[in-house]
């Protein structure tokens, strides 16, 4: 556990996929074509508590939705690469603009779409219930299932990481 943690010392973007990551896979479609999906609250809340620690989160998805635009805005997620059926591209288009290297950053995954940028990251995490290869490539595996806290858990372990989470616990009482 303590090289995990020494891996999130120099972590200034953490990136999540979102379907099986933030969600739990579900894609729920209404009869009028719209897309639904359920995002747990305390992931929301971890990623903004993250965000005021000077950590910068972002998202590569696959699919595009209006559901994922609002939601990540409802959480002040200014980095967000809809409709990228290649992920790769859309991370190296976000090194550049924040001025980062690979290793300052971690991802989040689940499926072999996110194998690219995992093998790139100083950090690759994989969610619980993420296919067996995912999970075999990265460094951590989550103890929640994606959609059900596994992105809280990651904000959690980075925050303790880099010595600010009783700081950011503290705040609320």
């Amino acid at each position: 556990m303590q090289d995990i943690l020494n891996r999130t010392k120099d972590i200034k973007l953490l990136i999540f996929d979102v379907d099986g990551v933030l969600t739990d896979g579900s894609i729920i479609i209404g009869d009028d074509g719209e897309e639904y999906k359920a995002f747990h609250s305390r992931d929301g809340h971890g990623m903004k508590l993250l965000q005021y620690t000077g950590v910068a989160v972002g998202i590569i998805t696959g699919r595009t939705s209006k559901v994922v635009e609002h939601r990540m805005t409802s959480l002040g997620i200014n980095h967000v690469y809809q409709g990228q059926k290649v992920k790769l591209p859309a991370f190296e288009k976000m090194l550049k603009k924040l001025e980062l290297k690979p290793e300052q950053c971690a991802y989040v995954g689940d499926d072999w779409v996110d194998l690219a940028i995992m093998s790139r990251v100083g950090l690759a995490i994989a969610v619980q219930d993420a296919d067996p290869l995912v999970r075999e490539k990265a460094h951590w595996i989550t103890k929640a299932y994606g959609g059900k806290g596994a992105a809280r858990e990651v904000c959690e372990l980075i925050m303790k990481g880099q010595g600010n989470l009783q700081d950011q616990i503290e705040r609320h009482f």
